[in-house]
C-alpha cells in the first residue's frame, strides 16, 4: 500500500511509530544497599540525537539517565533510550530545530518517564516520579549557550 503524495510545499508531520531502543537497569550495591536511610541524591541527564533516515524521514532518539546515590555508593543508574521515527516535509531549515529538538522530546518524554518509573520500582527501590519537562527551554538555553561558544545547535543535552 502506498503513501498518498502530499502536494508540493505542504507541511507534513507523521509520527510512525514510537519504540524503546534500549534500556538499562544497574544496582551495584544492592542488596546492602537496602538497609541504609533512603535519601538519595538522583540526577537526571536528558540527550536527544537525530539520525536521518531518508531525504524526510528521521530517527529521534531521547535519552534519560538517572542516576540515585546514597553517599557516594551509588543505588541505581537507569537509562532509557526511547525513540520515534517521523516523517517531516516542507518545512523550512530553521523551523526543524524546534521540530527535532522540542516537539518529538515532547512525545517521547512520556514513554520514557514510564520506562524509567518501571525499572526503578522493579529494581526494589521507592517510587520514582520524574517532573515534567520543558524541551522549550532546555532548546532556547542551548541555542544562547551555542550561540555564545559559536557551537552547532544540533545535538542539545542537559542535566538536571
Amino acid at each position: 500500500m502506498s503513501e498518498p503524495q502530499q502536494p508540493a510545499g505542504e507541511r507534513q508531520f507523521m509520527l510512525r511509530s514510537i519504540f524503546v531502543k534500549d534500556l538499562s537497569f544497574e544496582s551495584p550495591n544492592t542488596p546492602d544497599i537496602f538497609r541504609e536511610q533512603w535519601k538519595p541524591e538522583s540526577s537526571l541527564h536528558l540527550d536527544i540525537k537525530v539520525n536521518q533516515l531518508t531525504d524526510d524521514t528521521h530517527e529521534v532518539v531521547l535519552t534519560v539517565t538517572v542516576t540515585a546515590k546514597l553517599d557516594e555508593k551509588t543505588a541505581y543508574l537507569v537509562e532509557v533510550q526511547q525513540a520515534g521515527i517521523v516523517t517531516i516535509a516542507g518545512f523550512e531549515p530553521p523551523e526543524l530545530g524546534p521540530l527535532f529538538y522540542v516537539y518529538c522530546p515532547s512525545i517521547l518524554f512520556p514513554y520514557a518517564r514510564q520506562a524509567v518509573t518501571d525499572l526503578v520500582a522493579k529494581g526494589g527501590f521507592p517510587h520514582l516520579v520524574l517532573q515534567h519537562v520543558s524541551f522549550d527551554t532546555i532548546y532556547a538555553q542551548k541555542l544562547a549557550e551555542q550561540a555564545g561558544d559559536g557551537a552547532d545547535a544540533d545535538s542539545p543535552a542537559t542535566t538536571h
